[in-house]
Order: structure tokens, then sequence, then C-alpha cells
């Protein structure tokens, strides 16, 4: 992802994740004055999680690089082409579509008690608190590689 992420005005940089208390990736856009902090999970299976302690160091980060007037924690889910799981006792991959959802998680910002999050591959998103599911709506980030720039007339 940070390869994607570099091209035009953005930066990014992966960290080494959560064996140095830090996010998988930083990216910043100068130009624009946008950082994004990243923790980035990816898998074979339907559901993916983000602990609440790489949450909160998302968050850290995010919040430490005040300079910039856009910041945002991203929650970046890659659901991965095969899909592994078990049939008869034997491990089974099926083939389906690569799936990335990125989603803002600013909204624990200010939260005491950070939940595990919750992507499944259609997109949905889920606090889990204990033993408690919660279903929540967790805005999709545009990020800069997805974004078509369509040059018209030369433009």
């Amino acid at each position: 992802m940070a390869l994607r992420l570099n091209q035009g005005n953005w930066y990014a940089r992966r960290l080494g994740g959560s064996s140095v208390g830090l996010p998988d990736i930083i990216a910043v856009n100068n130009k624009d004055a946008v950082l994004l902090s990243i923790e980035a999970k990816s898998g074979t299976g339907d559901v993916l999680y983000v602990p609440s302690d790489q949450t909160v160091r998302c968050l850290l980060i995010s919040s430490m690089f005040s300079f910039y007037c856009e910041r945002h924690s991203i929650l970046a889910f890659k659901f991965s082409r095969k899909k592994r799981y078990k049939r008869m006792g034997k491990i089974v991959y099926e083939k389906r579509k690569l799936v990335e959802h990125y989603k803002i998680a600013d909204r624990y910002e200010n939260r005491k008690n950070i939940p595990i999050i919750k992507c499944t591959y259609e997109g949905e998103t889920f606090e889990m608190n204990g033993k408690k599911c919660k279903y929540i709506k967790l805005a999709d980030y545009k990020m800069p590689f997805q974004q078509i720039k369509l040059k018209i007339n030369g433009v």
C-alpha cells in the first residue's frame, strides 16, 4: 500500500507496525496538509480484526501532527482473492474477488475505551467489547490511488 500511496503529492512510509508501537503506514500530502495514519490488515477469511491497541497507535500519531489541517486514522482491510476455510477437516481455498475497504477511525479519538474493530468482506464494521458485538458504520475513505483523474481536452 505504501508504494501505491507514493504518487503525485503523496509520500508514504512503512513504519514497522506493532513490534515498534507505531501504525503500519504514515502518508502525507504536504501540499494540501493531509496526514493519514494507517493500520493495515489482510487475510483469507471473511472477517478481519483490528485490536484496540493498534487503533490507539494510529490515533496517537494522528494527534501528534496537529500542523496538518486534515488528519485521519485509517483502518485498511484487504481480503485476498483466495478464501480459506475448512471443509470435511481439510483446508480449502476458493477463488473470489480481491476486496479492499478503507475506514475512518477518527470517531475514537477522544474515547477512553477503544473497542476491537471487526470488518467483514462486504465492508460492514462492528465494535467488539468483551462478548458484545455492535454494528457501527465507519465512514469509507477514498485513498489517493482510488481517485481517478480525467483529462479532458488536455486539462
